[in-house]
C-alpha cells in the first residue's frame, strides 16, 4: 500500500524521536502539521479513500456492478430491477470500517468520501502551522488536499447529483445548514479545487525535490496531470445532457462547459506529448493497462497510459475465480456466480475493417459472428472454441481446454453445476482482467496483478473528442490550442487498436459522429466501470436499445462453427427518470431540512 511505503521512507530517520516520547506525552497540532514529513503522513490516509469498486465487490460479496447493459450473471445483478435503495454492497455500510485492513470488501464510497473530505478540510485549516518547509513542499501538501476534496465530491456527485459542498471543518456541536447545490453549482466548486490543485502539484514527483525521499515509490502520487484530467472530466460531466437538464432543464450539452473541458484536455495532451509523462500504450502491450505477470505480486499494471489507478495494493487480491483448482474460465468473478458479457453489448465490437456490424459494407456474417471482428474483441471476450488451458493433460484440464459455450456446452449455464463450475448465462465470458494461464494446470495463477484503471490517457482523448464536438460544433472542430480535431482524437484510439480511420459517412454530421463516440467508448472501456455513468450522463440509459440484456443461443456444428443461432432476452432492465440519480438513505435526508431527497425517491 502506498501509505506504508511512503511512511517508512519519510519516517525512518525520525522514528527515534517519536519513540523517545513517554506514553503520556501529548502530540500537538504542531507535531502533526508542523513538518513536511508528518503532514505528508496525515495526507497519505486520503489515498486510501479512493475506492476501487471492482475490488470492493470481490471476495465473498458475490455481487456484480454493472447496472447498465454490459453484463449478466448467474445471480441477479443489483439495480437491474430498479431497486436503487440497495446500496450497502459498495456505497453505504451500516458500520463502515475506516481502518486499513488487507481486505478491500470493507470499503464503501459514501463513508470513505466524506471521511477523506473532512481530512482534506482539516489539513487545509492547519496549513499555517507548516512553516519549516520549502515552498515546493507546502504546495505539494496543499495541492493534494485540494485534489482529494474535489475528487471525492465528484465521486459522490456521479451517483447522487448536486450536493452540499463541504469546504470547511464542520463541528459536531453546530447545526447543519449547508444548502444542497445544483449539479452545475457543485461541479463549479469541484473545478475550482482541481484547478488550484493542478497549479500546485508537481508534474513528476521523482523529478521534484519533494519526491526525492521516496524516489522510485512515487508512481501513485497525485500530480498535475491527475488534477487536470479530473478537472476536464468534471467539466464534461457537468456539460453532459443529464447533468445539464438537472441544472437548467435543457436535455442538451452545455456548450461553454464543453469548450472548457476540451481546452483542459488539450492542455493535458500537450503536456503529456511534450514531457512524455504519459503516452498511449502500444497495441502489443495494451493489456499492461489492466494486468501484469508479477512474480513478486507487487508489480502493478498501468504501463505508460494509466494516469490513475486505485492506490491500495493487496498482493494476489485480484478478480478471478475463487475456486481456481477446478475452474479456469470465470474471468472476473467468484466460483459459484459469474458475471459475463451480454450479447447485446458484444454488438458494439465492430469489424476488423473498422465498420460497425450493422453497416451493409462491414462483411459481418450473423451465422459466423465471431470471425473478422475488432481486435479488441479477441483480447476482451471468450467465445465458443477459445483455448483456455495450454497444459491440458489432466482429465479436469482436458474438459476445460477449450471454451464450450454452445447451448449444451460444459461451460454454459446449468450444465457445469455438478462439476463445481458456474457457467455463462449468455454464451460468453470475458478475459480483460484475467489472462490465460490463470489456472492450476498452467500454474500461473499466483503470479499476476489486475487492477481497474480510474483514468487512462485513452479516456482523455475520447473525452476531448466528445467535448470538442459538443463545444466547438462539428466532428472536424478542435479546441483553439489543439492540434487534433475531434475526429483525429477518436482515430488515434482506433488506430492503436489496429483499426482504420472512421469513414466519411460517420464523420459527416454531429449526430453520426456522436454515435461512434458512444460505440468507441463502449469497446475501449468495456468492463472498466464507465458504462453505467456514460449512459446516464448522456440521458440515454432508459432508451429501449439499452434495456434488453440478451444471450446468444446456438448449437455447435460438425465443423465447429455455430448453427441455429438466436438472440434471447434474459433480463429487461428497469430504468425510469428517477434512476438518473441514486436515492439518499433515509437517515441522511432527515439530518436537516436543507438536504432533500432526489426526485422520485
Amino acid at each position: 500500500m502506498i501509505r506504508s511505503i511512503v511512511l517508512l521512507a519519510f519516517l525512518f530517520g525520525g522514528c527515534e524521536s517519536y519513540l523517545d516520547k513517554s506514553p503520556q506525552a501529548t502530540i500537538t497540532d504542531t507535531d502533526v502539521f508542523g513538518s513536511f514529513i508528518s503532514f505528508q503522513g496525515f495526507v497519505e490516509e486520503m489515498y486510501d479513500c479512493v475506492i476501487d469498486i471492482h475490488k470492493v465487490l470481490g471476495g465473498n460479496q458475490f455481487y456484480n456492478f454493472s447496472a447498465s447493459d454490459e453484463l449478466l450473471s448467474t445471480v441477479p445483478i443489483i439495480w437491474d430491477d430498479g431497486n436503487y435503495w440497495n446500496q450497502t454492497t459498495f456505497l453505504y455500510a451500516a458500520s463502515p470500517n475506516l481502518a486499513y485492513q488487507a481486505n478491500l470488501t470493507r470499503m464503501r464510497v459514501w463513508p470513505f468520501a466524506w471521511y477523506g473530505i473532512r481530512k482534506a478540510n482539516l489539513g487545509l485549516s492547519k496549513l499555517d502551522l507548516l512553516t519549516d518547509v520549502t515552498e515546493e513542499e507546502k504546495n505539494a501538501i496543499k495541492g493534494q488536499l485540494l485534489f482529494f476534496r474535489g475528487f471525492l465530491h465528484f465521486e459522490l456527485m456521479r451517483y447522487y447529483g448536486g450536493l452540499a459542498y463541504v469546504d470547511q471543518v464542520l463541528s459536531s456541536s453546530e447545526e447543519l445548514t449547508l444548502p444542497r447545490l445544483s449539479y452545475k453549482e457543485t461541479a463549479a466548486k469541484v473545478s475550482a479545487d482541481l484547478e488550484a490543485a493542478a497549479a500546485l502539484l508537481p508534474l513528476k514527483w521523482d523529478d521534484a525535490a519533494v519526491g526525492k525521499a521516496t524516489l522510485g515509490n512515487n508512481g501513485q502520487r497525485i500530480t498535475k496531470i491527475h488534477a487536470m484530467s479530473m478537472l476536464g472530466k468534471n467539466l464534461l460531466y457537468a456539460a453532459s445532457p443529464m447533468m445539464n437538464e438537472s441544472s437548467t432543464g435543457s436535455n442538451t450539452y452545455d456548450v461553454e462547459l464543453s469548450k472548457k473541458a476540451a481546452d483542459v484536455f488539450t492542455e493535458v495532451i500537450r503536456i503529456c506529448n511534450e514531457s512524455g509523462t504519459y503516452k498511449l500504450q502500444s497495441w502489443a502491450t495494451w493489456t499492461d493497462n489492466f494486468w501484469v505477470w508479477s512474480p513478486s505480486n507487487r508489480d502493478r499494471p498501468g504501463g505508460t497510459e494509466v494516469i490513475m489507478n486505485p492506490t491500495v495494493i493487496i498482493p494476489s487480491y485480484v478478480r478471478f475465480t475463487t475456486n481456481r483448482t477446478s475452474n479456469p474460465v470465470q474471468y472476473g468473478a467468484g466460483n459459484s456466480r459469474v458475471e459475463v458479457p451480454t450479447h447485446n453489448f458484444i454488438k458494439n465490437y465492430g469489424m476488423a475493417n473498422g465498420l460497425p456490424i450493422d453497416d451493409p459494407a462491414s462483411g459481418y456474417n450473423p451465422n459466423d459472428p465471431w470471425t473478422g471482428r475488432d481486435p479488441r474483441f479477441y483480447i476482451d471476450i471468450v467465445y465458443d472454441g477459445v483455448r483456455l488451458v495450454d497444459n491440458a493433460t489432466a482429465a479436469a484440464a482436458k474438459s476445460n481446454e477449450f471454451a464450450q459455450l454452445a447451448n449444451n456446452g460444459f461451460h454454459r449455464n446449468g450444465t457445469p453445476a455438478s462439476a463445481g463450475v458456474a457457467g455463462s448465462v449468455t454464451g460468453y465470458f470475458y478475459k480483460k482482467w484475467t489472462p490465460k494461464g490463470n489456472n492450476p494446470w498452467d500454474n500461473r495463477w499466483g503470479n499476476f496483478q489486475s487492477y481497474h484503471p480510474l483514468m487512462r490517457l485513452a479516456d482523455v482523448y475520447l473525452m476531448y473528442a466528445e467535448a470538442a464536438l459538443n463545444g466547438y460544433g462539428t466532428p472536424l472542430s478542435k479546441s483553439p490550442a489543439a492540434t487534433l480535431t475531434a475526429v483525429d482524437a477518436v482515430n488515434m484510439i482506433r488506430n492503436r487498436a489496429q483499426l482504420p480511420n472512421l469513414t466519411a459517412k460517420y464523420t459527416a454530421s454531429k449526430d453520426a459522429f456522436m454515435k461512434q463516440i458512444i460505440r468507441e467508448r463502449a469497446v475501449e472501456f468495456a468492463f472498466e466501470g464507465h458504462r453505467f455513468f456514460d449512459l446516464r450522463r448522456w440521458n440515454i440509459s432508459g432508451n429501449p436499445e439499452y434495456l434488453q440484456k440478451t444471450a446468444i443461443d446456438f448449437d455447435r456444428g460438425a465443423n465447429g462453427k455455430p448453427i441455429n443461432l438466436s438472440e434471447r432476452t434474459v433480463v429487461t432492465r428497469v430504468f425510469e427518470k428517477r434512476h438518473n440519480w441514486l436515492p439518499f438513505q433515509l437517515k441522511d435526508v432527515k439530518l436537516y431540512e436543507g438536504f432533500p431527497q432526489n426526485p422520485g425517491w
